[in-house]
C-alpha cells in the first residue's frame, strides 16, 4: 500500500502559511512506515524541533485504477477516516528555502497517525463532512469537506493519471486553517462528524 497526499486544498490554510493557490492538486507522499494505528503515542522524533500537526479527512482505495474519469471515482473508495499529517516544519521550510524536495519533513517515521476507517455509506453528504482536531481539549482545527478547492472524486481522477491507485491505498484530501507546532505531553483527539476517531498522546 502507498500513502498519497494533498497539500493546499484548504484556502484558509493557504491563506495561513502564505503559500500560492494552486491550479492543480499539489500531491505529495509518505512511506508506509509512516504510519502509526490504533491510537499509540507519538514519539517526538530527535530530527526536529517544530513539529505541526494537520488533522484531514482519510480516503481509503477499495480497487486497483488508473486513468479514473471523475464521475467514476466514487466506486475506488468504500470507507473514510480521519489521519494526522505530521510535519516537520522547520526540515520543510529549509528544503522549500532552497527548491528542494520536502520529502523527509513528511513521511519520517510515525508522520501519518490514521484512525479506524468506517463505510462511507454511514454518512449522508461527503462533501458536507465536519472534521475537527481538539490539543488538550482545546479546538485547533475546525474543517468541512465542503470548503476544499479538489473534490474527493477529482483528486481520484487527478491521481490516477500519474499513478496507480491500488486496493489499501490511503489518501489524504488536505487541512483546513489552524495547524500549529505539537509538544510533548499534548494529547490529540480529533473527530469526524462528532465522532472520536483519534485519541493518542505525544510523548
Amino acid at each position: 500500500m502507498k500513502i498519497l497526499a494533498i497539500g493546499r486544498n484548504y484556502v484558509d490554510h493557504i491563506e495561513e502559511l502564505n503559500n500560492e493557490r494552486p491550479s492543480e492538486p499539489v500531491v505529495f507522499t509518505k512511506p508506509e512506515t509512516a504510519l502509526l494505528k490504533n491510537n499509540q503515542p507519538f514519539y517526538y522524533p530527535s530530527i526536529s524541533k517544530d513539529i505541526h500537526y494537520e488533522v484531514e479527512v482519510l480516503l481509503k482505495v477499495c480497487k486497483n485504477g488508473k486513468n479514473i474519469e471523475e464521475k467514476f471515482a466514487h466506486k475506488y473508495y468504500d470507507q473514510i477516516g480521519l489521519g494526522i499529517d505530521f510535519t516537520a516544519r522547520d526540515l520543510q521550510t529549509k528544503a522549500k528555502e532552497k527548491g528542494l524536495p520536502w520529502a523527509l519533513a513528511k513521511g519520517f517515521n510515525h508522520s501519518a497517525p490514521i484512525s479506524e476507517f468506517r463505510p462511507k455509506s454511514d454518512y449522508k453528504d461527503l462533501n458536507s463532512l465536519n472534521f475537527s482536531l481538539d490539543i488538550d481539549g482545546k479546538n485547533v482545527q475546525k474543517g468541512n469537506t465542503s470548503l476544499v478547492l479538489f473534490s474527493f472524486g477529482f483528486i481520484i481522477a487527478y491521481i490516477s493519471r500519474y499513478i496507480m491507485l491500488k486496493k489499501g491505498d490511503i489518501i489524504f484530501t488536505g487541512t483546513p486553517k489552524g495547524v500549529g507546532p505539537v509538544q510533548i505531553g499534548n494529547r490529540l483527539e480529533g473527530y469526524l462528524e462528532g465522532e472520536k476517531l483519534l485519541d493518542f498522546e505525544i510523548r
